[in-house]
């Protein structure tokens, strides 16, 4: 028997906070009720109306479609071509156990196993909760009895007395089925669970694909996607993993003293947490009264300087104003002149007016040249607090126990999304959590508003960033309450236009033999083998050896688009640009493509002149790439010296084409730096176009996706 009692936490579903109905299981293995996931599921039909619902079932609800597969929705509807309408879709779930969002693949909430296991393991607690309170009598008069048996036919409980009256002996009732007081009145027979394929759901699963670490029938190992996988039987990984957890079952019990003294050991440790809290608040309360005292003073002083410097400037404008009012007649200066001027004797009128005169001398030139006697703006007394307040908003627990982080700005990278990784330079992971904080640089912007992120892991995946923006980003770490410093400032561009996703058309005009392509398609290799070395032989004058071209397989019809690619250090010769869907043919049936405009043996000279001819006449926008270097094709605008038109190849490489305005230009993608920029002729669906000869590869850049995790299993 499973003893019930204390393991509530694990029958809980972590969605509904409440008892596990018909539970789900996860990839990342966490439990989830199957009404609780079709309502987080909804919950996204809002944002994605044109997702539709994966199929009339009812266990099926409409889903949310990955970001990876609405950018391939959205650049088809761009470039105007119609997709096949089954194009797989995949659903990304929010697990409300481990706050990761999870892949659950093309058949989603469809493709996910029920746990019978632990739907048994809540019944079984279901019915000893309800053994733990007592069940009345349904037929007893006020007050009722205790019920000693429960009717399962008649699916009601009875004390001795009604159970006899009610199933009299002899009747057909007397046949009924009764077992103990229970609420519970389904079948007292056991259920027999079977486990079905969710692939193959006439197939009962009966092996364990150890590379999925989930179970599997016959027709998935035969010829479905675990086909190459390693599996085992059913029994075999059943008995593996039963012995296992046996195992570790027994040695947790054995250590049950050691668990208890572990657990006491905890409890004088949130007791220390609590009294040391206390003692850390006190502190932290003193060292803000003080900053407030010190704060006070200086506000006290400032106020106190500015009331002095006020009655200072009132004092002297009162004189001023006052020695003015002397200046109107009868009235000061004025009035005493005047009486002045009354004295008939020349010798007292002399001897008085003398210095009366230097008086209103002065005073006229000050009243030609009025100047005020003090300021009335207090521009002087303006308290600047911009380093205090970056230094207070920068206030916090710094200890030197934490260091500061380093955005790695080679791993870090922004494509359609922005993925900034940073590390300890001593490679210790001294801090528990961590802080992202980044903003848009914006010249215009008088204040800086940094955006911030909260999280435990050493990157993050930043969305929703603007086209074409600079981004400064800083992060510090955090240990409990103590955190560091902020680490130095990088900033990062974002590419010129929105991030097309293509990978390479295997089919249209694709040579095999000469071009290999990974599984995925998103590398091409040019193989030199002896194809090229019998294309060759038969050339007697030079090497004039034809391109592989392949292109890209979505095309676009509007809009500003750009991707990315990294092509190979060893690279010869490659060639990349766009190309006219009317175009096409020409490009992959032209006999003449050659790597030099001198095809013709016969031409007999060697002029530069045909090189403009030939990058004039081609029927498409290409630019060279080759033995790491960049060549700007030779154009009236471009530079006359040839060496001033090859620059360093760029470790990644970027196009973009704006299908409006007819140009097309080639980036720098490591800084978003524009090399080359030319006019194409739109006037078709514009494909990416890829040549390559000899040993050569490009590997188109992947976009940036939200990391899932990765899941443990114990087989």
């Amino acid at each position: 028997k499973v003893k019930i009692k204390g393991i509530e936490r694990e029958l809980i579903c972590p969605a509904c906070k409440e008892l596990f109905t018909h539970p789900l299981i996860l990839p990342c293995q966490h439990n989830i009720c199957h009404k609780c996931m079709k309502e987080i599921l909804f919950a996204f039909e809002d944002s994605f109306a044109d997702g539709g619902s994966e199929s009339s079932n009812q266990s099926s609800p409409r889903i949310k479609i990955s970001s990876s597969s609405l950018d391939r929705i959205d650049r088809i509807s761009r470039s105007g071509r119609k997709r096949n309408s089954l194009t797989p879709r995949s659903t990304l779930f929010h697990c409300p156990g481990c706050q990761r969002d999870i892949d659950l693949g093309e058949r989603g909430i469809n493709g996910l196993f029920r746990n019978f296991t632990l739907e048994t393991i809540v019944e079984r607690y279901r019915q000893a909760a309800r053994a733990a309170i007592a069940i009345m009598c349904d037929f007893c008069k006020p007050p009722p009895q205790e019920s000693t048996k429960s009717c399962m036919d008649c699916s009601a409980s009875y004390c001795n007395e009604c159970f006899k009256i009610h199933h009299p002996w002899g009747t057909v009732k007397a046949q009924h089925e009764y077992v103990a007081p229970t609420t519970n009145f389904r079948p007292k027979a056991s259920i027999s669970y079977i486990l079905m394929c969710p692939e193959h759901e006439m197939e009962r699963v009966n092996m364990y694909c150890e590379i999925c670490r989930r179970p599997v029938c016959h027709l998935c190992k035969l010829g479905g996607g675990h086909a190459n996988h390693r599996v085992t039987t059913m029994s075999t990984a059943y008995k593996i993993l039963k012995d296992k957890l046996s195992k570790d079952i027994e040695y947790l019990i054995s250590k049950e003293s050691q668990v208890k003294a572990h657990i006491t050991q905890l409890d004088l440790l949130l007791k220390e947490t609590e009294c040391n809290s206390e003692k850390a608040k006190e502190a932290a309360s003193q060292s803000f009264e003080k900053l407030s005292h010190v704060l006070e003073e200086k506000k006290f002083a400032a106020l106190r300087a500015i009331e002095a410097s006020k009655n200072l400037r009132m004092e002297k404008l009162q004189m001023q104003a006052e020695e003015y009012q002397g200046l109107l007649e009868n009235n000061g200066l004025v009035g005493y002149a005047q009486e002045v001027l009354k004295e008939t004797d020349p010798s007292c009128f002399v001897q008085t007016a003398k210095q009366l005169h230097v008086r209103i001398q002065k005073a006229t030139e000050s009243l030609k040249s009025f100047t005020p006697a003090a300021e009335t703006t207090f521009e002087d007394f303006v308290v600047d607090i911009a380093k205090q307040e970056e230094i207070l908003d920068d206030l916090s627990f710094h200890s030197n126990g934490v260091e500061i982080p380093e955005i790695n700005e080679e791993q870090s990278r922004i494509y359609n999304k922005a993925l900034i990784s940073w590390e300890y330079p001593e490679k210790t992971d001294s801090a528990d959590s961590y802080v992202l904080e980044y903003h848009k640089l914006d010249r215009e912007e008088q204040s800086v508003t940094w955006q911030e992120v909260e999280l435990c892991s050493k990157s993050k995946v930043i969305f929703d960033l603007d086209d074409d923006s600079s981004y400064a980003f800083r992060v510090r770490g955090y240990k409990g309450s103590i955190c560091s410093p902020w680490s130095r400032e990088v900033v990062l561009r974002t590419p010129p236009a929105p991030v097309f996703s293509f990978v390479f058309d295997d089919k249209c005009g694709y040579n095999s033999e000469h071009l290999l392509l990974n599984p995925r398609r998103t590398s091409v290799e040019s193989r030199a083998g002896y194809p090229l070395l019998l294309g060759s032989e038969r050339m007697q004058v030079g090497c004039y050896t034809t391109l592989d071209y392949i292109i890209g397989d979505t095309g676009i019809a509007k809009g500003k688009h750009f991707w990315a690619f990294h092509v190979e250090a060893y690279s010869y010769l490659v060639k990349v640009g766009v190309v006219s869907n009317n175009k096409i043919q020409k490009l992959f049936h032209n006999t003449h493509d050659m790597t030099s405009p001198r095809y013709d043996q016969d031409s007999g000279h060697d002029s530069g002149s045909e090189d403009a001819f030939f990058d004039s006449s081609q029927p498409f926008t290409l630019v060279t790439l080759g033995m790491k270097k960049f060549f700007i094709p030779t154009t009236p605008a471009a530079p006359k010296d040839p060496a001033s038109r090859i620059l360093p190849l760029p470790p990644c490489l970027g196009i973009c084409l704006d299908y409006d305005k007819g140009k097309v230009g080639f980036y720098d993608a490591g800084c978003m730096k524009c090399l080359y920029e030319c006019e194409v002729d739109c006037s078709g669906i514009m494909y990416p176009t890829f040549a390559l000869m000899g040993g050569a590869a490009v590997h188109l850049e992947e976009a940036v996706t939200t990391n899932y995790g990765e899941y443990h299993d114990d087989i």
